[in-house]
């Protein structure tokens, strides 16, 4: 039995008609005659929607109650023993009432795949968990119905549902979305043109990208090497050079050019040692192109046009962007250069672009890592001049009916040399001193024809000759050596340099550096690994690249970097002059090592500090604020037992009452400090159930006097998702601050309502109330605002108040009251499943 297939309807918000088409489409294969059920489809009240389930085999649902309330949820056993061919399964990212056989409804569409059933579901785009945070951000509502994007991007058909924002608000505003006392505060909150446009944006840019994934595979899949134009990929060539950016911004704007252009910035490294570009420069263009949007890729290659089109055309590329080159005329006689190679071979599928730019045509000058070490064409140039030139030049001087002489015959091949050896080296240059001796001998020197020299003079010449072209041959290569030498340590010193003072000033991290070591040297991978002894196995404390060695044996390349950590590449074997920058790098990571673990021991130090602190706190706190009731405690108790006064029954009464008030202070007091030491010690769990409001709140509220506070909580409020006795405590904690500060004959104000899938309830008074740069620091432990009395409290309530609802998912925030005083709002999330009435948007924004 092969596992059903997974068939999901897009949206980017409720009501663009995923559960519509959804049906349509179930009733499409109905007709054909499919086995189509419907297994859970919820139409939120929609006429047109319900009309749909009409003709279409229901399933029963599974009823739980939970609290006090009968929930439904999707009957998976009862789809299961159904076995239809295909399910139809709403909202996928739904979250089960508990007691239910899974936790989230895409774990119940994983077991109807896993039995063989094809299942239809829907979901909006705010329900992926990776984009919680910018949906928040956009909506500002935190969606706590989430589902993973990987169980969306296994589905094997995926369909988007569309609509425009303007559309969508006019069936909003039509009343087919939402009953109409919710329509305008939807359409002024939530269906907003902008949030609407950014959540459309989020939905179509997605399913591009998965689009592009399909499109990649099947292109891998059938072997296609040839572009496929579906969508604006501009690849940027870099050198490593300053034009760099201008080419990055320049691609940057073609990208702008085109609906959801990507830029690709790519370096090509020889293989040969270090790389030949400035290590500081290609990081300023990595950040510049990551901060326009782009990709930064480094790819091995000594071809560099074929490596840089075998790139583009892998990633199906569409645009190339290259800058001008910045050779000086004579230099193209060597060839036509990286840009017009590209353009001549990409073919007409791959445009190209050649960006001019103020370096263009400069020079390169001397290569900052690589060095004078001539080339394989210079090298080849320098025999065929040293070895062919000397042939050529005899049989042109030969050729001549008037001879010019010995003297000029010896300068003319003396200039051969020379010219052999600028170009090729010593080698070529003692070659051509080599045949141009035995060609001056036997065609120049009488007696010609003829290995033999008559005149001594001639001799001499020769010799003479010879010994030039060495010594010429000699101090051209030792140039070249000592530019190679000079170039080569102008790079390590650069890198070196850069890299300290990165490391220095804490910019690189540890896979940061791994990185640059990867891109310095082109190798494949690397690695760096520690161990505890030298019996201890390797374990890996930081790896870039793919398959990264475990072992220092393994690699082609270990540095070791003390007696039990080692830094292992893997790619080719380094030569021995590239060690000693290797070195460096390995010691710069053990700091690099060493300063994350000091920072991360440093932040453990700074809790130490902060309970250190609060420990500090506390026995002042013990040493006043306990002291102050156990004295009237004590007062009042001494004065009871008395044997010298004879106590009225009312003095009794009002002594009794001072005992009962203190220790009521004393058990408030020691409540706190026990609440925040389980704070700041992690060891609050909540054991979070579906509770109504009005069943706490007015809980809370035994403490101060009846007619200091005025209670507005519905009973119409969703349930909320709470621990009772940590929000009873939370409540109880913001009513006593506020009735403390409140004047006197001042109710405060205790109110809730519901917001989309929120509910909040405020706690508002009309004191003092408390500056914008303060309304943090109340939340502190051990702080106190303004003028209240050392007896008072401790300063604690605040902090358990905040620590207690963020314990429990929710926030505790402090806001103005408008004509004076301050409003707790204390936000928490609604049950799953429960039915809001929202003042102003929908509480679930599921469709």
């Amino acid at each position: 039995m092969g596992r059903g297939k997974l068939r999901i309807y897009l949206g980017s918000a409720p009501g663009v008609g995923k559960t519509y088409a959804m049906l349509s489409e179930a009733h499409r294969r109905v007709e054909r005659g499919t086995d189509c059920v419907v297994a859970y489809v919820e139409h939120h009240g929609r006429p047109r929607t319900e009309v749909m389930l009409h003709g279409l085999e229901q399933i029963r649902r599974r009823e739980i109650e939970y609290r006090g309330t009968v929930f439904t949820e999707m009957d998976v056993d009862a789809v299961l023993e159904r076995r239809p061919a295909v399910a139809l399964v709403d909202e996928l990212a739904h979250t089960n009432v508990p007691g239910s056989r899974n936790a989230k409804r895409w774990q119940d569409v994983e077991e109807l795949l896993a039995a063989g059933i094809d299942v239809i579901s829907t979901v909006n785009i705010q329900h992926f968990e990776s984009l919680g945070d910018v949906v928040e951000s956009i909506t500002g509502v935190r969606q706590r119905e989430t589902v993973p994007d990987e169980v969306v991007r296994r589905a094997d058909q995926l369909e988007l549902v569309d609509m425009s924002p303007q559309a969508l608000r006019r069936r909003m505003a039509h009343g087919n979305i939402y009953q109409s006392d919710k329509v305008d505060a939807a359409l002024a909150n939530y269906f907003r043109p902008g949030n609407l446009t950014a959540l459309r944006e989020l939905a179509l840019l997605w399913v591009a990208d998965r689009v592009d994934e399909y499109l990649r595979q099947y292109r891998g899949e059938h072997n296609i090497r040839s572009t496929w134009q579906a969508r604006e990929r501009i690849v940027v060539g870099l050198t490593g050079g300053p034009e760099g950016r201008t080419l990055i911004r320049r691609a940057a704007r073609l990208a702008e050019k085109g609906a959801g252009g990507e830029v690709l910035a790519v370096y090509i490294a020889r293989s040969d040692g270090l790389t030949s570009a400035s290590p500081k420069e290609l990081a300023v263009q990595r950040t510049l192109v990551e901060d326009l949007g782009g990709t930064f890729h480094h790819v091995i290659g000594d071809d560099v046009p074929s490596a840089l089109l075998e790139f583009a055309r892998g990633v199906n590329a569409t645009q190339i962007v290259l800058g001008a080159s910045r050779r000086r005329a004579w230099q193209y006689v060597f060839g036509p250069g990286v840009s017009g190679t590209v353009a001549r071979e990409s073919g007409p599928d791959l445009d190209v672009h050649i960006v001019t730019h103020d370096e263009a045509g400069k020079g390169r000058g001397l290569p900052v890592a690589r060095g004078a070490r001539l080339g394989r064409s210079r090298i080849v140039a320098g025999w065929l001049v040293g070895v062919a030139g000397p042939v050529l030049l005899s049989l042109m001087l030969t050729s001549l009916s008037d001879s010019l002489g010995l003297a000029n015959d010896v300068l003319l091949f003396l200039f051969l040399t020379v010219v052999s050896a600028l170009l090729g080296g010593l080698l070529p240059a003692l070659a051509s001193a080599a045949v141009g001796s035995l060609l001056l001998n036997y065609y120049f020197t009488p007696p010609t024809h003829t290995l033999t020299i008559s005149d001594p003079k001639n001799i001499v010449a020769i010799v003479i000759f010879f010994a030039v072209a060495v010594a010429v041959a000699s101090v051209v290569d030792l140039a070249a050596r000592r530019t190679h030498q000079a170039a080569r340590l102008r790079a390590e010193s650069e890198i070196l340099s850069f890299l300290a003072g990165s490391v220095l000033r804490g910019e690189t991290t540890l896979d940061a550096l791994l990185e640059r070591v990867r891109e310095t040297f082109a190798m494949e991978s690397v690695a760096l690994l520690e161990r505890q002894s030298d019996v201890e196995p390797w374990t890996c404390a930081g790896s870039v690249g793919p398959s990264s060695v475990q072992r220092p044996e393994d690699a082609d390349v270990d540095m070791p970097v003390g007696d039990h950590m080692a830094l292992a590449l893997s790619g080719r074997v380094l030569p021995a002059e590239d060690r000693r920058v290797l070195a460096a790098f390995a010691a710069q990571a053990a700091v690099v090592l060493d300063r994350q673990r000091l920072v991360g021991q440093a932040e453990e130090a700074s809790r130490l500090a902060e309970g250190n602190r609060i420990r500090t706190a506390l026995l002042a706190a013990v040493s006043h604020d306990l002291r102050t009731p156990l004295a009237a405690i004590k007062a009042a108790v001494s004065s009871l037992r008395s044997d010298d006064v004879a106590w009225s029954d009312e003095d009794e009464a009002e002594l009794l009452e001072a005992i009962e008030d203190g220790a009521d202070r004393l058990d408030h007091l020691v409540g706190n400090l026990l609440d925040m030491s389980r704070l700041q010690t992690g060891t609050v769990t909540p054991l979070i159930r579906v509770t109504d409001l009005d069943e706490v709140v007015p809980m809370a509220l035994v403490a101060v006097p009846a007619e200091s506070v005025e209670l507005d909580v519905p009973e119409t409020l969703p349930m909320v998702a709470v621990d009772r006795g940590l929000l009873e405590r939370s409540v109880a904690n913001l009513v006593e601050n506020a009735v403390k500060y409140s004047p006197d004959a001042t109710p405060v104000t205790v109110s809730a309502s519901a917001l989309g899938d929120r509910v909040e309830v405020r706690v508002t008074d009309r004191g003092p109330g408390v500056p914008d740069d303060e309304k943090e620091r109340i939340f502190e432990p051990f702080q106190r605002y303004g003028d209240a009395p050392r007896g008072a409290g401790v300063g604690l309530g605040l902090a358990v108040a905040r620590g207690f609802v963020e314990a429990m998912g929710g926030t505790l925030t402090a806001e103005d009251t408008p004509g004076g005083g301050m409003t707790m709002v204390l936000t928490l999330r609604a049950a799953p499943g429960a039915a809001p009435v929202s003042p102003d948007l929908p509480a679930r924004v599921t469709s």
